[in-house]
């Protein structure tokens, strides 16, 4: 990601996290689901990519 830039402030400085809630499929609400990691700006907090961690848990 050194070669990227914010798309909102140009900025060049990144970092990730993630949030508490995983993410599940509608139809499978009893499923524990995967973690998604968002990539974002350090400078303005544009999120710039959102992964999921497991996707094989949302089928």
């Amino acid at each position: 990601m050194l070669d990227k830039k914010c798309p909102e402030c140009g900025g060049t400085s990144f970092a990730q996290g993630s949030d508490y809630i995983n993410l599940r499929p509608l139809n499978r609400k009893l499923t524990v689901g995967s973690e998604k990691i968002y990539t974002y700006c350090t400078a303005c907090g544009e999120v710039l990519s959102i992964k999921i961690v497991n996707p094989n848990k949302l089928t």
